[in-house]
């Protein structure tokens, strides 16, 4: 038996569930972006207690593995051995060292976003080979932890995809800090996104677990992630307007501006 609803009543239904659907999707982004500051956090712990742990373990025995080849020099298979694994040893030492700074770089706490990035572009032009042309402003002020974390964050995901599925040799990593906002721009030269999938990326459909985490991060700082790629390359564009800086600022301690010369103390 068929019954009638009233237009009105379906309209008043259909507001509520529109409310609905807005507070649910509200409380998603939160959840989404508290897993986000709990990974950090589970990032920025691992990170230290492989360096300040694991890496400590790792050197002491590099040392007594040194001390042992001292007191073995009469036996050739000896030291043969010695020298094996005290070079297994620094190998394990290096790969503990990188692991834990590609988790947290100790730059990004103490000196800043620009110097991070430049360290971490360093470190991957020397793994994967790319060459990568970087313009960072590098004189102006710390910008507030949660926007350089974000920042960062996005310039990872960026390179690893651009390593993933690009296909290019030559990369550009452009970071500006504007009157109005912050840009952070990875271009690269590769093969570019498929029409059809850049749409649906564009769209928000169907992304992978990085991009997601990209845009909730910008998302939390009222700013925008764009992506243009065409037949010569794709353009990846975080934009943190000014206004949420100064609002993180507010509640953040003031911080000194980050010169050239302090960037080139924190490689040597």
């Amino acid at each position: 038996m068929w019954t009638f609803t009233h237009p009105r009543r379906l309209a008043l239904s259909l507001v509520q569930l529109e409310s609905v659907i807005s507070e649910r999707t509200a409380e998603l982004q939160k959840l989404s972006q508290r897993l986000l500051k709990v990974q950090d956090e589970e990032r920025r712990k691992l990170a230290r207690d492989l360096h300040d742990s694991t890496g400590q373990t790792l050197a002491a025995l590099r040392i007594s593995v040194s001390f042992l080849a001292e007191k073995c020099k009469q036996d050739p298979s000896i030291l043969a051995i010695s020298s094996e694994v005290a070079g297994l040893a620094d190998q394990a030492i290096e790969e503990i060292r990188t692991m834990s700074y590609l988790l947290h770089p100790p730059l990004l706490d103490e000196v800043g976003f620009a110097c991070a990035a430049e360290w971490y572009v360093n470190g991957f032009a020397k793994r994967s080979g790319i060459r990568v042309r970087v313009n960072l402003a590098t004189g102006c002020e710390r910008l507030p932890m949660a926007i350089e974390t974000a920042l960062f964050r996005v310039l990872q995901e960026s390179l690893t995809n651009v390593l993933r599925h690009s296909g290019a040799s030559q990369v550009s990593v452009c970071f500006q800090n504007q009157p109005e906002r912050v840009i952070l721009e990875i271009r690269d030269f590769g093969s570019g996104i498929p029409a059809e999938q850049l749409a649906r990326l564009r769209g928000g459909a169907q992304t992978g677990v990085g991009l997601a985490g990209m845009r909730e991060r910008l998302h939390e700082l009222n700013g925008q992630l764009e992506i243009e790629s065409d037949g010569h390359g794709t353009n990846v564009r975080a934009t943190v307007p000014h206004l949420a800086v100064a609002r993180l600022v507010q509640a953040e301690d003031c911080r000194p501006a980050v010169t050239p010369s302090a960037c080139a103390g924190a490689y040597a």
